[in-house]
Formats: C-alpha cells, structure tokens, sequence
C-alpha cells in the first residue's frame, strides 16, 4: 500500500461531508466522474471499501466512518497551520464571496465591508445578492448569509446580529385610506404584500401574542421574491409587508413606514454567516468573520 496523496483524502472528506459526488466535485473542482476515479483509486490504495454507492446515496463503511473520525480533526490542525503563516504574509488578501439575500447586502455594505476593506488593503470583497437559497460551494462562493433555521446541516453556523424580530408595516398614506388593522385577522381586509419564498411557497405570516399563535394567508394582488423591493412597495402605499425589523428601521426612522399590530410581531433566531466545515478557512473570510462578529455581534 502506497501512501494516500493529500488531495485524495480531502475529496474524501468533502464527498463525506456532503453525501453528494457532484456537491463535491464542486468544492474540489473536479468532474463528478473524475472524482469518482479518485475515490475509487483511494479505496483500492488502501484494500478496504470507505463507501456504500448507489445512484441515489452515499454512506459510510465502518472502515470509513474509523477514517473519516481521525481525518476531520487532522485536517483542521493542517489549516491552523496554514493560517498561522498570514503573520509572515502581511494580512489576507484575494477575494472573499458571500451570498446573502439583498436586504442584508445593503447591511453589510453600510455597516461591515467599509471597515474590512480599510483594515486589509489587500483584500476584496464580492457581494452576490440572492433570494433563494443555493448551494454556495457550486456557486463558486466562500460563505453564504441566511436564517439559521435554512442553513444546511453540514455548514459551520457563524451567528451575528442576535434574535430577529418581524414587523407588519405599511406606508402612512396607506393606513389612512386603509385603516389600521386590530389583530391579524383584520389583515384579511387589507391590501399585503406577498412574500415568495426560495421553495417557491407564499409565505404564511406567522403572529405571536401572549401564547397565542396565529398564522395567516394574507390576501394581496402583489407578490414579490425579496425583501428590499417588499419594503420599497410598502413605501410606497401598495400595502402592508411583513419583513425582518432590521430591513426597515431605516425607514421607520424616516418615518415612511409605520409598524402595526406590533404587540403580535414574534422574534425568531437571527442571521448566521454560514461555510462548510471541513474545508481550508482562507484568511479573507476569517478577517471578514472577525469584523462582522465585533461590528454586529450576537446578543440576547
């Protein structure tokens, strides 16, 4: 037996990790065919069997559940030791890309990436709006931004900004010609704002109020897929939108839109900056995490 080559024990790793050839082959940049060659040519180098493959599934052996289990800390240790070589490099550079929906890009542009790109000169940030959750490592990026409640399982969950908390909100105009709804019922004579959720559902707003939960499918002739052009559409008088409080205190604060039935506004678990766990953490996005952590930092 020869011994195995790095690469080959990182391909293991990923298709481990992501119970997928082709999810892998995305991270390691190989063809799912290729990669398949590789893992094969591995099994054979060792004379024991590391996984079950049918068209459908991947699954361990026992023989690579016993390699997997020493792998992933060892493989964390090599990235340490690779991180630990950015004192004698002058800081992390290249590009780090994340993809968050648009609402919280424009967060991060007006609150994080002007202080990373001030603190690290050689590094460069790219931002990739999207509404629907996708595969980041297919996608060609470091992280992705969502609710935690979306992330995948096998991603490292950064969490940052603390619990979020949902507002009903409409445009002053609107709620004069309108009327302000009492209780989420009344929402069933109003003009909302639909969300279209990446499933491709309609999202069901979700009220909370001393116990009690109510859940509505709320009428409106206007559905939209994100939540900044939710809030522009309340802004400008189509109806009433429910959206992440952090989305709109702008606005609030302006006083373009108003929150109602704001005693039934739940808060859920917060935004998380999420990557995959097994792979090299470069230094742009740890330097990325670091200032995001300090500069919106978990609370309650």
């Amino acid at each position: 037996m020869s011994k195995p080559s790095f690469n080959d024990l990182v391909a293991f790793t990923a298709v481990v990790t992501h119970r997928s050839f082709r999810r892998a082959a995305a991270e390691v940049g190989l063809a799912p065919s290729s990669l398949s060659h590789v893992i094969s040519a591995l099994e054979r180098n060792l004379g024991v069997r590391l996984l079950h493959r049918t068209t459908r599934s991947v699954s361990l052996t026992e023989a690579g559940e016993r390699l997997y289990a020493r792998l992933v800390p060892a493989l964390q240790e090599v990235d340490h030791a690779l991180l630990a070589l950015d004192d004698f490099r002058g800081g992390p550079s290249g590009t780090v890309r994340i993809n968050a929906p648009e609402v919280v890009v424009q967060v991060l542009l007006q609150q994080v990436v002007p202080q990373v790109l001030a603190r690290h000169p050689a590094l460069s940030v790219d931002l990739v709006s999207e509404g629907r959750l996708v595969d980041i490592v297919a996608a060609g990026c470091d992280a992705g931004i969502r609710f935690s409640e979306s992330v995948p399982q096998d991603m490292v969950a950064v969490p940052f900004g603390g619990p979020t908390r949902f507002l009903a909100v409409a445009a002053p105009a609107y709620l004069a010609r309108a009327g302000i709804p009492s209780t989420p019922d009344a929402l069933h004579r109003h003009a909302c704002i639909r969300h279209r959720m990446p499933s491709g559902r309609l999202y069901h707003w979700e009220f909370e109020r001393r116990g009690e939960e109510v859940v509505i499918d709320v009428p409106g002739r206007l559905t939209l897929d994100q939540i900044a052009p939710m809030r522009e559409a309340a802004e400008a008088g189509l109806g009433i939108a429910y959206v992440p409080e952090y989305a709109v205190s702008a606005a609030l604060q302006r006083g373009t839109l108003v929150p109602v039935l704001d005693a039934w506004c739940p808060t859920i678990p917060g935004l998380v900056l999420y990557y995959p766990g097994h792979r090299h953490l470069p230094p742009g996005l740890r330097a990325f995490i670091e200032t995001l952590k300090e500069l919106l930092p978990q609370h309650g």
